[in-house]
């Protein structure tokens, strides 16, 4: 009898993914393409919808021929995404009526603080678990529909759907037949109730976002469609946001477990059980999984520059090549350096939420080298961690080890 697969696809926030795990739970290959970053303007940044779906279709096709598997000894495919990240598209003709604005991005600031006045805080954080941010997808699809010539228009008529990165990936992938999301990605939109697993009336009507956009919401294991491989039907089993996926491959099924995951940003979470929990320090209350019936929940600390800030290093000051360097250069500074590096290129997440603040950097002397920028960069990583540890320990009551 011949081996049989599973191929996860992890489109994330700078490549697309595709891997071929076999029966024994073993990662057989992975294939991965990097795509475009767009920054239109300071604080805005997009990636074009059309080319996630082509990246991250052509990494599964390349990882397929790569191995040589026979496609009906593929049983399954699942999708984990980045989060929040949102897209609006014409249901008709399938092309998207704007870039996907990805959760870094900024733009909407303004429309959070129109939803903070109208004494919405309170309202957000029962319902959907989170706090106003330009961070979420709500805010996002209601800039799309207020600044695209005719959007609002064709989305009262019925013509445009929207939807986050799993969604737009699987309603192409089934030929436009299932427009799908799972609880884990709903409960990042900042439109979902965590609690009745339904879209919430009030915050649809304050952004002005119409039901006819909506996506199906599902439990995280469920036959969300199927994709025609090499003329084979296979299922598409599976979806969860990255860091929910990342939750629960690591296997944190009880109540108290958590997991932290370092990437272009860094996000701490903690399994809570099947009622949510909110919290009094600055962490997020969202949904873990929908497996089985039953629903989890979780605290989540989200810092949105982690790996980023490495990258930024590298990329926008050309200090070093590889991100490996860092450690070398960091470690050639004795002590404590007095350089603080505050790595808030996109605001600040957990605890502060602060959409505005900036980058900085502190305690420059005539001395200071990039290997104290390096060793500052990496160290900022931590104080953040810190922060967060520190709010979810207090949340919880569970000492972390």
């Amino acid at each position: 009898m011949s081996k049989q697969y599973i191929i996860s696809l992890d489109q994330g926030t700078t490549s697309s993914r595709a891997l071929l795990v076999d029966q024994d739970g073993i990662i057989v290959n992975m294939v991965q393409q990097e795509f475009q970053q767009i920054f239109p303007k300071p604080g805005w940044v997009e990636h074009d919808p059309k080319e996630i779906l082509e990246s991250q279709l052509h990494v599964m096709h390349e990882l397929v021929k790569k191995e040589q598997i026979n496609s009906a000894d593929i049983k399954a495919i699942g999708i984990t995404n980045q989060r929040e990240t949102a897209m609006v598209w014409d249901k008709n003709t399938g092309e998207p009526v704007y870039n996907a604005i990805v959760w870094q991005d900024k733009r909407t600031a303004d429309i959070c603080e129109q939803l903070k006045k109208k004494g919405l805080v309170e309202h957000v954080k029962m319902t959907t678990g989170l706090v106003i941010d330009s961070y979420f997808s709500g805010t996002k699809v209601k800039w799309i529909l207020d600044h695209v010539d005719g959007a609002r228009e064709k989305a009262e008529k019925g013509d445009l759907l929207m939807g986050t990165v799993d969604t737009w990936l699987v309603w192409n992938m089934t030929k436009r037949a299932k427009h799908v999301t799972d609880y884990t990605n709903a409960s990042r939109t900042m439109i979902y109730d965590i609690t009745k697993l339904a879209w919430d009336d009030v915050l649809l009507k304050e952004l002005g976002i119409p039901r006819s956009m909506l996506p199906e919401v599902q439990p995280s294991a469920h036959h969300f469609g199927d994709y025609v491989l090499n003329g084979v039907n296979i299922p598409i089993a599976g979806i969860a946001g990255d860091q929910q996926a990342a939750l629960f491959g690591q296997g944190c099924f009880d109540k108290g477990t958590a997991k932290n995951t370092y990437g272009t940003g860094c996000f701490m979470l903690m399994n809570t059980g099947e009622e949510p929990q909110f919290s009094s320090n600055g962490l997020l209350t969202t949904i873990a999984y929908g497996l089985n019936g039953k629903v989890n929940y979780a605290f989540e600390g989200s810092i949105f520059i982690a790996g980023a800030a490495i990258q930024w290093l590298r990329d926008g000051l050309e200090l070093i090549k590889d991100a490996k360097e860092t450690e070398a250069l960091a470690n050639s500074v004795p002590g404590d350096s007095s350089v603080y590096v505050v790595p808030a290129f996109a605001g600040l997440g957990a605890p502060y939420w602060d959409m505005y603040a900036r980058g900085a950097i502190f305690g420059l002397t005539r001395d200071t080298g990039k290997a104290h920028l390096a060793k500052a960069t990496l160290e900022s990583l931590a104080y953040q961690t810190k922060d967060i540890l520190n709010a979810m320990e207090v949340d919880s009551g569970v000492a972390l080890q």
